[in-house]
């Protein structure tokens, strides 16, 4: 049976990662790389493991990597500060092991926790993440978001959940929107992406019909009514800062001339 390496990378995330951590005290290693946090993270994570390792923040997928070439076992399981590990897919990934992996790694379901209520509808789920991993075989790549593992081979697909507690509350959420959606619009511009206001108007109404609509958004009533929403001002938003960025380089460019 491989042995399994849980890693976390943190920044200030004492408020999370007890119960991160207290999630995955099965597993036969866990390794926390922090980002030099100045709130107690440290000091948490030396609680639950021995392996606590402080560097400088380069990028979630420098870090990430770091983070599994420090694990003592090339099985790993990635988990976030705000993610917990069910006990059934604790169980799960268990049995995996000890039969044996087929696959060069695992899409794991993750089920989110927003206002009070797990959601099981839009594209908050299943949210498929790539979490399990034979590190010989794979490795995190990306953008400025969205960053994922990468693997030589075939993956497979887990059927137990991973618990996610995104947002603290309403505001966190607006300010996590407004954060990645700069993100998202640099990595579009720099890849030479372009967009008018039709294609903004059509993204944006295309991301609120898939939400509230296909992926049932309706079924988790007033919750599911504002995750929708939230979901289509990210996806517009992203498109308008695009714009954005693409008429501010083309107004330098013609000043240049």
């Amino acid at each position: 049976m491989p042995g399994l390496t849980v890693t976390v990378i943190t920044l200030n995330e004492s408020a999370n990662l007890p119960a991160a951590l207290e999630s995955v005290r099965w597993a036969d290693e866990i390794v926390v790389v922090d980002s030099q946090s100045t709130d107690g993270t440290v000091e948490i994570a030396s609680r639950y493991t021995d392996r606590v390792i402080v560097r400088p923040w380069p990028g979630y997928i420098e870090q990430k990597n770091f983070a599994a070439s420090e694990a003592a076992h090339d099985w790993i399981l990635s988990l976030d500060a705000d993610e917990r590990v069910s006990p059934e897919l604790a169980a799960e990934i268990k049995a995996l092991l000890a039969a044996g992996p087929a696959c060069a790694g695992y899409r794991v379901p993750r089920m989110s926790q927003y206002l009070g209520r797990w959601i099981r509808s839009t594209d908050w789920y299943p949210d498929y993440q790539l979490r399990l991993y034979d590190r010989r075989r794979g490795s995190w790549a990306g953008g400025y978001v969205h960053e994922g593992v990468r693997i030589e081979g075939e993956a497979g697909r887990l059927r137990s959940d991973l618990l996610h507690h995104p947002y603290r509350d309403v505001s966190h959420h607006l300010r996590t929107i407004d954060e990645y959606s700069t993100l998202a619009a640099r990595q579009m511009f720099e890849d030479g992406r372009r967009i008018g206001g039709l294609g903004i108007l059509l993204h944006g109404y295309g991301a609120w019909f898939r939400n509230y609509v296909l992926r049932g958004g309706f079924r988790d009533g007033t919750v599911g009514f504002l995750v929708s929403g939230f979901n289509t001002a990210y996806v517009a938003l992203k498109y308008v800062k695009l714009w954005e960025m693409r008429k501010t380089h083309e107004g330098r460019s013609r000043n240049r001339e």
